[in-house]
């Protein structure tokens, strides 16, 4: 398999809306998946959406470690044309955290979400897939699926001055990320 550029902000794929995904079984869509896996791993990220490398396709790759989700681990997924419907109440429940993200690297800011969300999908396989996410796994369904509709997470930030470099803002007021932000 292949080691993907990653496209980073600013670059139109990351602007636009991703196209649904056709056909789950074509082999450009079986050989991005694997090339997405491969990406990820040689990038330390725990996500990736396919237009963050260069190809406007509905494909989102993840894992969740457990020591980031409260104990409880998600394996590696594939995500085919996923669809996320928030599972509280509208904005009132939304979490503040901070996120990182592969297409801005060094760059960290703290993002409101959904605490939990509810996903359907296709799977690698071309199956459905339907789950329940909350915490950690939910955020990551959250920014991932942002990338397939032309979202890139400092568009969600409600305070810029919470956004910014990692080093910088470790060195700053108590706001700052407690570890450096893992990007996706």
């Amino acid at each position: 398999m292949a080691i993907l550029k990653i496209a980073r902000m600013g670059h139109p794929v990351l602007a636009r809306p991703a196209d649904p995904v056709t056909d789950p079984s074509a082999p450009d869509v079986r050989r991005l998946i694997a090339d997405m896996v491969d990406t990820l791993h040689d990038s330390g990220g725990v996500g990736l959406a396919a237009p963050q490398v260069h190809v406007p396709l509905r494909v989102v790759v993840y894992h969740v470690p457990a020591a980031r989700n409260a104990g409880l681990a998600v394996p590696w997924r594939t995500l085919i044309n996923p669809v996320l419907a928030p599972l509280d109440d509208a904005d009132a429940d939304l979490e503040e955290a901070w996120e990182a993200c592969l297409s801005l690297p060094g760059l960290t800011g703290r993002v409101p979400r959904h605490r939990a969300v509810r996903l359907r999908a296709l799977d690698a396989e071309g199956q459905p897939l339907e789950d329940e996410a909350t915490g950690f796994h939910a955020r990551v369904l959250q920014h991932e699926c942002d990338h397939l509709d032309g979202i890139l997470y400092p568009m969600r930030l409600p305070d810029l001055t919470a956004f910014g470099f990692v080093e910088a803002l470790r060195a700053g007021p108590a706001a700052a990320p407690p570890e450096p932000a893992r990007a996706r």
